[in-house]
């Protein structure tokens, strides 16, 4: 018997097969959750209350869980964010204007690329300021022809000057200006960038860095800023494309604060024994020597590692292109190749108070990332979901001032998340079910890898409608983000319309 062998399949109609199976896809997933217009986040995705008597918001057998009415628990009396600001009657301790503009930005040892700048550099002046001083700063866009505004990375400000383009303000127009003023509670290492357009303005230089001295005497008398920026393929160190060196005479205790301003993670190793001193601008308990290992550093992070100066200086590694050399002139030392093993932040240093009780919360809520075909803002595509719901369908996460606040955050989505929360300082608790042992590991820029688990805890001490997003901000624009809302609090602005405000 003859057996029938069948035709291979005609390309052309595997292609149109393929088209149509997709349109499918896209009319049944995604056209519910495209947004076009003018939009308010107040109006988007859906509320999740989170209240716990011991079972999970998830748990559909908890009364308090899954989803809430859009009003949810919002009280009467709504306070607008605009109104959330520090005394207006206290007089600022410490004035700067930063002027924004499109340009052709200079790069040390490298080429010229074109991009935006403040005060005429990329990055921007480093701002210093001493622990417990109001800072006032005056933000003017000269030239930047989308609009401008500023945030204040891993600064808790009061929520009218988060600097998120239609949600705590407009965009600030050619010609315009905009001012800020918050106190700076925390000594640490921060940095500033546009909220409007951020994935294309963070990355083509409008940003800098942000400096708290602490308001006593300074136990390190060498400190160094090294933020990291890639311009245009060329990998900088405080706008340069080549090394930093920093006089220091041996026996000298150096700070250096790495700042990544990137969108990926960045390796940091030193030639010498140092110490992990502080993480997004919180001071690391009880640090110890660190041999043979690096310490990722996430996109957004911060780190800020120690170093007794040898005689022959000391070479730190900073994203693993540049470098910072510090000790006597002329020190030669050679580069260090990078180690494999890394410092896990989760057992370093020794452990301490978290200052509240995070086994007892008063809210959990589930944060699960992974990514599915659909629609945002009528651009079909592989999107990132939050909760299995793309943006703008995503958790609003309802709290109340004072709630001890845990998140159990998931990454499903093959990638890795660097998770930026606004507004708040949150403490790992555990990774993969492993409780943290060490000095309480302290972020505002969580890296969260694929497969991985964290919960994370803080206290809701900061009302305002706060961003949740990944800080690789082309991930944030392509829909992973969501927000923290406190009870009570409304917001006037809106995304697009006639501001045209676009934060991510």
């Amino acid at each position: 018997m003859s057996r029938h062998r069948a035709s291979p399949p005609d390309p052309l109609r595997l292609a149109l097969a393929a088209g149509a199976v997709g349109l499918v896809v896209l009319a049944g997933a995604g056209w519910a959750s495209t947004r076009l217009g003018e939009y308010s986040v107040m109006s988007t995705g859906h509320a999740v209350d989170g209240q716990v008597d011991g079972v999970r918001e998830s748990d559909p057998h908890h009364p308090g869980g899954g989803t809430a009415p859009a009003s949810g628990r919002l009280s009467a009396a709504s306070v607008d964010v605009t109104s959330l600001v520090v005394d207006p009657s206290r007089p600022a301790d410490n004035r700067v204007e930063l002027v924004a503009r499109r340009g052709v930005i200079q790069v040390p040892d490298g080429r010229a690329v074109d991009g935006y700048t403040v005060n005429g550099t990329s990055p921007g002046p480093t701002i210093r300021a001493r622990q417990g001083q109001l800072l006032e700063v005056t933000l003017v866009n000269e030239s930047v022809p989308d609009g401008v505004t500023l945030h204040w990375h891993g600064v808790d400000v009061p929520n009218a000057e988060d600097g998120v383009a239609g949600v705590t303000q407009d965009a600030v127009p050619v010609g315009g200006r905009h001012i800020y003023r918050f106190v700076v509670e925390d000594a640490g290492t921060y940095w500033y960038h546009s909220h409007q357009v951020s994935h294309e303005q963070v990355e083509r230089g409008l940003l800098g860095a942000l400096v708290v001295d602490p308001a006593g005497p300074a136990q390190e008398s060498v400190d160094q800023v090294a933020l990291l920026h890639v311009f245009a393929g060329q990998h900088t160190l405080n706008g340069a494309a080549s090394d930093a060196r920093v006089t220091a005479a041996p026996g000298t205790r150096a700070r250096i604060r790495v700042i990544n301003t990137d969108q990926g993670t960045a390796a940091l190793w030193a030639s010498e024994p140092y110490r992990v001193a502080a993480t997004d601008g919180h001071e690391v308990t009880g640090p110890s020597d660190v041999v043979g290992q690096k310490v990722l550093v996430p996109a957004g992070g911060r780190v800020d590692v120690t170093v007794v100066v040898p005689d022959g200086g000391a070479r730190v590694h900073v994203g693993g292109a540049r470098s910072v050399v510090v000790g006597p002139d002329g020190s030669q030392v050679p580069i260090q190749p990078q180690p494999r093993g890394t410092v896990d932040l989760l057992s370093y240093g020794a452990p301490a108070s978290i200052g509240f009780d995070a086994e007892r919360p008063d809210r959990v809520f589930d944060y699960v990332i992974d990514r599915r075909i659909g629609l945002i803002d009528g651009r079909p595509g592989s999107f990132w979901t939050v909760n299995g719901h793309l943006f703008p369908d995503v958790p609003m996460f309802h709290v109340t001032e004072g709630d001890i606040v845990r998140f159990r955050v998931t990454n499903d989505s093959g990638e890795v998340h660097p998770m930026h929360l606004h507004g708040h300082h949150v403490v790992v608790l555990s990774r993969d079910g492993v409780a943290a042992q060490g000095s309480p590991w302290v972020v505002d820029s969580l890296d969260v890898h694929p497969g991985e688990t964290y919960e994370i805890a803080f206290e809701a001490d900061n009302p305002g409608i706060w961003s949740d997003h990944c800080h690789t901000l082309q991930h944030a624009q392509d829909g992973l983000i969501a927000h923290l809302m406190y009870e009570g609090v409304t917001t006037r602005f809106t995304i697009g319309g006639r501001h045209a405000n676009h934060p991510e």
